[in-house]
């Protein structure tokens, strides 16, 4: 166990999908850990399961509270009790459909609630941040894979909304260079834990492929709607990088790690992802092949604020963060279909 892995990590939005799995992985390698969720897209029930999977005695390094960034009394009260080494930075909306829909509720709920996070954390002397950006902030890339240093041109609000929180983190860093700030480009996280206990949950009709697919087949879903089947691809479908959770999960641990170790680290970017693009029906093809289910497909036109083709250059992070995606397509269905399989209906008992 490494020298600092007694410190005490706060975890926004630790309830969620990306979330609860990195917060099994912090416990797993000795952190504390407090979260703050405010259950806008989570449930206290994944809180209680990450408990449940390591056990009795590190649970006891586990503090749970319910809290929204947008209240800055929330936050300084939690701040005030607890001396954080460092913060990870889930909290926030994510899906690009809805965004488009509602990009008034994108801007309050991400940027309001992280510029109150940085104000608190300046206040509490708390200056190391991994924040979770995404593959967004490249819009539809000029060429693949994706390189750090490419030009960032968000395509729709939720993209727009990272890209900010990226400037943000940027400007703050700049002004005061005491920050180390770390920004983790997720691509298409996708899979679940191993044991089937923890997953996405997603309220209402998912808006990403693998809960729209996993939904299908256990029945609660009638068909995938596949949106868009006229890209210039080999197929006609989108082309995504999906990484496994709990590979996403081990980025976190990697990325706070570099933060320990690196005073200078500035603020800096690093994709997480395979490097590899996989079609949306090879995607189905590899599910149906794990699950022994057949997802019926209904054509639909593209959604708008949707790229062709984006996956990840993974030279800075395998480099740098000595991190590299583990597992493959075959295994992120695998531990999707264990999940969805043990909890056709997430979190909860099935709706009546």
């Amino acid at each position: 166990m490494a020298y600092f892995a007694r410190q005490t990590i706060l975890v926004t939005g630790g309830a969620g999908f990306i979330g609860s799995h990195t917060v099994v992985q912090l416990l797993n390698e000795g952190f504390r850990v407090s979260i703050i969720d405010n259950f806008d897209n989570s449930v206290m029930e994944a809180v209680d399961r990450v408990r449940h999977l390591v056990g009795s005695v590190l649970s006891q390094n586990l503090e749970f509270t319910q809290g929204d960034l947008r209240n800055r009394e929330e936050l300084e009260k939690l701040f005030s009790k607890t001396k954080f080494d460092a913060v990870i930075h889930f909290a926030g909306r994510k899906a690009v459909g809805e965004s488009v829909a509602q990009p008034r509720r994108y801007f309050d709920n991400n940027l309001i609630g992280t510029i109150n996070l940085y104000e608190v954390m300046a206040k509490y002397n708390c200056k190391k941040m991994v924040f979770s950006s995404s593959a967004t902030v490249y819009g539809q890339p000029d060429k693949i894979p994706c390189v750090e240093d490419f030009k960032l041109q968000a395509m729709n609000p939720y993209g727009r909304t990272k890209l900010f929180l990226e400037e943000i983190a940027r400007d703050i860093q700049k002004a005061e260079p005491e920050w180390r700030i770390i920004l983790l480009r997720y691509f298409n996280p996708v899979g679940a834990h191993e044991s089937g206990k923890i997953g996405e949950d997603p309220r209402g009709i998912p808006n990403n492929l693998m809960p729209y697919i996993q939904q299908v087949a256990v029945g609660r879903l009638p068909e995938l709607n596949v949106y868009g089947h006229d890209y210039p691809t080999k197929d006609g479908t989108a082309i995504r990088d999906y990484i496994h959770v709990m590979d996403l999960a081990d980025g976190h641990i990697a990325a706070l790690r570099k933060l320990f170790a690196t005073e200078n680290i500035g603020c800096t970017a690093y994709n997480l992802g395979t490097g590899r693009g996989t079609s949306v029906l090879e995607m189905v093809a590899a599910f149906e092949k794990a699950s022994g289910k057949r997802i019926p497909l209904k054509m639909c036109p593209r959604r708008p604020g949707d790229a062709t083709a984006v996956y990840a250059s993974i030279e800075k992070a395998e480099k740098e963060l000595g991190w590299k995606a583990k597992y493959g397509i075959p295994e992120m269905c695998r531990d999707q279909w264990n999940w969805a399989s043990n909890n056709p209906w997430g979190y909860q008992e099935k709706k009546l």
